[in-house]
């Protein structure tokens, strides 16, 4: 059973953490390059990475002959509490909570390759960079109350 990720599902997935990466070295760093919407730009990537997310899981259990409720509803949470980070909370506890639901949704992807709707590899992609964007998150959060 293969457990290491694709390259090509890989060096995409490393590529979609550019931006937010960037963003956060901007703001961390604070080289005068900084704006006060830097961490809105990494807030909002990652309420849509979560987005996304839920999508996945939700394809993952239509793979059943007859989808669970439960598995449904675990899908559509990812962007319902990404919605939420942006329209509830202030930036920084909006990208702390991020943070936290992002290293949650790792539970949900060993839940999806244990049921063997997602592929065995699909946790060998997701925690590198789920931990990757969370880090992102929990940085920029800390930029924005130091």
């Amino acid at each position: 059973m293969k457990t290491r990720a694709p390259l090509p599902a890989l060096l995409l997935g490393l590529a979609g953490l550019i931006p937010p990466a960037v963003l956060t070295a901007v703001a961390v760093l604070d080289l005068g390059l900084f704006a006060p919407s830097t961490p809105g730009f990494v807030r909002t990537y990652a309420a849509v990475i979560l987005s996304f997310l839920g999508g996945t899981w939700w394809a993952f259990a239509c793979r059943e002959e007859k989808p669970s409720w439960w598995l449904l509803s675990l899908s559509v949470i990812p962007s319902l509490a990404g919605w939420w980070a942006i329209a509830s909370f202030r930036p920084p506890e909006a990208l702390f909570g991020l943070a936290v639901l992002l290293l949650a949704a790792l539970a949900v992807d060993a839940l999806m390759v244990r049921r063997r709707l997602a592929p065995p590899w699909w946790t060998g992609l997701r925690v590198p960079l789920s931990t990757g964007l969370a880090l992102c998150c929990a940085l920029s959060g800390w930029a924005l109350v130091r």
